[in-house]
């Protein structure tokens, strides 16, 4: 569990961060990391600062990305087993020239990696990615979902 400040209160409380950890799973009650899960050390800010919005309609799950000053080469998806959903990719830092003065860095940088299980209704083999505008669009169709047929029962007597 991470502590996330209260902003109504000021007060702490504990509060289950899912950013904190590296497979979102909402398909399993909590998520949880992997042995293959890749680490990237210090770079926790841009990972954390890469916002994912996750919806789901009648035929597909939608995931947003916003990735601001990325070009489309500079970011991967890729499915792996176990269907888990991977958006990756690498903030540079700006070039330093050595008469630069900074005063102030807010933007992160470094390499971000955010994963997500799908469900079982995902059809893998059918999912399209695009990027407009800083935001990059993955799209996971659904499977339609098979209802029992009902079959009369002649009731005698």
């Amino acid at each position: 569990m991470s502590l996330v400040p209260n902003i109504l209160g000021g007060r702490r409380s504990n509060v289950y961060d899912p950013l904190s950890l590296d497979i979102f799973d909402p398909w399993g009650g909590f998520p949880f990391s992997s042995p293959h899960t890749p680490s990237f050390g210090g770079e926790g800010n841009a990972i954390a600062n890469t916002r994912v919005d996750w919806k789901e309609t009648a035929e597909a799950h939608v995931f947003s990305v916003d990735l601001p000053g990325l070009k489309k080469e500079e970011v991967k998806v890729e499915v792996e087993e176990g269907r888990v959903l991977q958006i990756s990719g690498e903030r540079s830092r700006e070039k330093e020239e050595k008469d630069d003065r900074w005063h102030r860095v807010e933007r992160s940088s470094g390499k971000f990696v955010r994963r997500f299980r799908l469900p079982e209704n995902a059809k893998m083999d059918e999912i399209k990615a695009g990027m407009e505008n800083g935001v990059l669009t993955v799209t996971v169709p659904k499977e339609e979902e098979k209802r029992p047929q009902l079959k009369s029962i002649q009731i005698s007597g």
